[in-house]
């Protein structure tokens, strides 16, 4: 795909090839994919989703934290966008935020506990970061 080429197909057959870029090691490449999906479909909670994992895993924390932002917007209560958001902002330095949306994650998910050690390491963060 060259760049402002569209895809081949239509938005389902983007997720999919999206989603099997993205499990197959090519983070980059997905999050462009997807971000032509999310254009087309911008309240899908699962293109939403998978471009800001794509952008996660590919070390774009500022994009990720845009398109997370754009699936809370979506969908308050979507505790994994929040914890998406937490970790996102907690790797682009941004604790504040970070500790905020990791808490509300906790909060709706309290027995996830993967959910929580991500709130510790941001808070631990915090501290040093005031110390």
């Amino acid at each position: 795909m060259s760049q402002g080429a569209s895809p081949d197909g239509g938005v389902c057959e983007w997720l999919q090839r999206g989603l099997h870029l993205l499990r197959n090691g090519n983070p980059a490449a997905a999050a462009t994919l997807l971000a032509r999906a999310a254009e087309a479909e911008p309240s899908s909670r699962s293109i939403l989703e998978a471009l800001a994992r794509a952008e996660y895993d590919a070390g774009r924390y500022e994009q990720a934290m845009t398109s997370f932002s754009a699936l809370i917007g979506v969908h308050p209560t979507d505790d994994y966008a929040h914890f998406g958001l937490g970790l996102a902002a907690g790797r682009a330095g941004e604790l504040r935020p970070a500790g905020e949306h990791l808490a509300l994650a906790v909060a709706m998910r309290p027995g996830l506990g993967h959910y929580a050690r991500a709130l510790r390491r941001v808070r631990a963060m915090q501290g040093k970061e005031s110390a």
